[in-house]
């Protein structure tokens, strides 16, 4: 009985640590996502050990002590994505239809055919902004029947599982599609211009995973994050980047990327909002994304239901009150933040002048 519950401590012990390592292997940085799970492993096996062993024993005050150690660990990631955390963006006091934008972000899944569904979702929840992520030319066919009501359009299929489409009510415009630092993974670029006049900066991302099957590791995503991060910090004007970022809220390189952009996330504080996998309730994590300048207030922010893609779409509502800017702050940035995002773009030989800046043109 000791002897498993000591291979289940060392076991967890080493999950959590293992992603403290700097190395950008697929398979350390992959165990960024599960702090959720590892967290509630943890708590079992914490619990067993009272009801279960002595407490006496030195070997079990060693383990028990490691892995409270442990789970307080995994817990400092993801409490900021809970109720007991401060909202880091503020609720909107106020909802002028002319300042207000409705994104929503949804992976389809290029072999999914529920098209009907995702489009019975628009329907229903009226999104300004849809942008959609592994959409190929037959997604393409079928969105565009919302073209009547979403005249303004940026479209990249693509049949390799990172084509892009955006449909959008509000005027869109300097679009650029661009390939940040893959040659086979698109980006998209625009200015949306809200009803108000008010010009919005928005970067539609989908970069590769970490995953065995896809990238060994970590470099490239972590690359286009920061290029992405480091442009947006540069620009006055309210800016909003969102998609599908293949990694979670709670990692050091999407806290980085906060950082860096002084984007805000308006999750924090009130949830997770995990969209994948949609098929394992047991096994999901927040990879869909949106970010945004202090401009913002929040209006809404929700999960929506299911329509066959193994991702959930996610429905957020940003209302621009630049005069709640004083009353919001994200993550703080110090000199080894951006000596470690200087390190991720020079090691793909990219810079934030790659990124097209729609504002500027």
């Amino acid at each position: 009985m000791l002897l498993t519950f000591l291979i289940a401590t060392v076991s967890l012990v080493a999950l959590t640590l293992l992603p403290l390592l700097p190395s950008e292997v697929w398979w350390v940085r992959a165990l960024d996502f599960p702090r959720l799970q590892l967290s509630i492993l943890l708590l079992v096996l914490i619990l067993l050990e009272l009801l279960i062993l002595d407490l006496r024993r030195p070997t079990v005050i060693g383990m028990f002590t490691a892995a409270i150690l442990c789970l307080l660990f995994q817990a400092w990631w993801i409490l900021p994505y809970t109720g007991l955390f401060p909202e880091e963006v503020k609720t909107a006091e106020k909802k002028d239809p002319r300042e207000t934008i409705r994104i929503m972000t949804a992976n389809v899944l290029t072999t999914n055919r529920n098209a009907e569904g995702l489009l019975e979702m628009v329907d229903a929840y009226l999104p300004d902004v849809l942008v959609t992520l592994e959409s190929d030319d037959w997604w393409q066919e079928r969105l565009d029947t919302l073209q009547a009501e979403y005249p303004y359009t940026v479209k990249c299929p693509r049949d390799n599982l990172y084509g892009m489409h955006v449909y959008s009510r509000f005027v869109i415009r300097n679009s650029q599609i661009e390939h940040l630092v893959e040659k086979h993974i698109p980006s998209i670029h625009a200015l949306v211009v809200l009803p108000s006049g008010a010009e919005v900066r928005m970067h539609f991302l989908h970069p590769a995973p970490p995953a065995p099957q896809h990238k060994k590791d970590s470099s490239e995503r972590d690359a286009e994050l920061i290029i992405v991060a480091k442009s947006v910090a540069l620009t006055p004007i309210p800016t909003i980047v969102t998609g599908d970022l293949n990694d979670v809220a709670w990692s050091s390189t999407t806290r980085l990327f906060r950082k860096i952009s002084g984007l805000l996330d308006p999750r924090v504080g009130r949830g997770m909002f995990n969209t994948f996998h949609a098929g394992y309730w047991f096994m999901r994590w927040p990879l869909d994304h949106l970010f945004h300048s202090d401009h913002f207030t929040l209006g809404e922010i929700s999960r929506l239901p299911a329509f066959g893609s193994d991702h959930f779409p996610l429905l957020a509502e940003l209302v621009l009150e630049p005069e709640s800017r004083d009353r919001q702050e994200g993550l703080k940035s110090d000199r080894q933040d951006f000596r470690r995002a200087d390190a991720k773009a020079k090691d793909e030989k990219v810079s934030e002048r790659d990124v097209p800046e729609p504002d500027k043109k």
